[in-house]
């Protein structure tokens, strides 16, 4: 028997696991469920920059995807 997933059920847990990542790093909740659901983020900067002491609220500012 094939297990069929859903794009949306993929992108559920790709963005589930984003904020979770984000949370663990020190980003309120709030703000990780916003940046979770931006794939014009990067994560692995975000992560970095807060890392080196920079407060997540500047590097979701700083690394925010052009509009």
């Amino acid at each position: 028997m094939q297990k069929t997933t859903t794009v949306g059920a993929a992108g559920d847990e790709v963005r589930s696991w984003r904020r979770e990542q984000l949370c663990a790093s020190g980003f309120g909740p709030a703000l990780a469920a916003q940046i979770a659901g931006d794939a014009g983020y990067d994560l692995h900067a975000l992560i970095e920059l807060v890392e080196r002491g920079c407060p997540p609220h500047l590097a979701a500012r700083i690394l925010a995807p052009p509009e």
